[in-house]
């Protein structure tokens, strides 16, 4: 069973907790690495990124987003729709009948 431990934060060097439960839940996602900054510092980082959010505009549908980037080049802006249908078809599986490239298909 987890018991507290006592770390020290890497941005404000103050001591904090890190409880048991808390063990508990990052081993429940999957995390391997414990804390390295406070609550306090880590609220403080999350507000600082969502200040830097600014709105961008799809170049292809007009859509607006929230993005964390500085755009420097609005033309080339997709949202995840329109960059999802750019992205190409996947490959066809094993199991369906593909000819070798070069080869002709007669169509019945």
């Amino acid at each position: 069973m987890a018991v507290d431990k006592i770390l020290i934060c890497k941005t404000c060097g103050k001591e904090f907790v890190f409880t048991a439960s808390e063990q508990e839940f990052f081993a429940s996602k999957g995390f391997t690495n414990e804390p390295t900054r406070c609550k306090d510092c880590r609220a403080k980082m999350r507000q600082e990124r969502e200040e830097r959010q600014t709105t961008a505009v799809c170049s292809s549908c007009g859509k607006t987003e929230a993005v964390s980037f500085k755009v420097t080049h609005p033309e080339l802006l997709l949202c995840e729709d329109c960059f999802q249908k750019l992205k190409p078809a996947p490959p066809p599986q094993a199991d369906e009948q593909t000819p070798p490239p070069g080869e002709l298909v007669v169509m019945e």
